[in-house]
């Protein structure tokens, strides 16, 4: 019998997923005990790409398996926020936000 899982993706992640299925809670069957990395990447979407993912609000790994009625939301790179207390995925943050400017945009100001 399949199990089901209610799942969002946000940002640039919807570029990956068919436009029906963009900025938008929907549903996804499986079978069997894939992990949440399987599950994203059978949709199309590149784990590298992935910076955190909530399952009924609690951050989880890669290897995190979904139980049937779970409610998963899937985050692109975070540029403005310090996430690193709450990501499972890897070490750190994907980015660090840096910006270099140089004497010609004093111009601009």
């Amino acid at each position: 019998m399949p199990k089901i899982i209610r799942i969002r993706f946000y940002e640039e992640l919807n570029d990956f997923l068919p436009s029906k299925k963009r900025k938008v809670l929907f549903d996804s069957f499986f079978r069997g005990n894939p992990t949440i990395k399987d599950i994203v990447e059978s949709m199309g979407v590149p784990h590298t790409e992935i910076d955190l993912i909530l399952i009924n609000g609690e951050s989880v790994s890669f290897d995190h398996h979904p139980a049937n009625g779970d409610i998963v939301s899937v985050y692109p790179v975070y540029e403005s926020f310090d996430i690193s207390p709450i990501i499972r995925l890897r070490p750190k943050p994907l980015r660090i936000s840096r910006f270099i400017t140089d004497a010609h945009l004093g111009k601009l100001a």
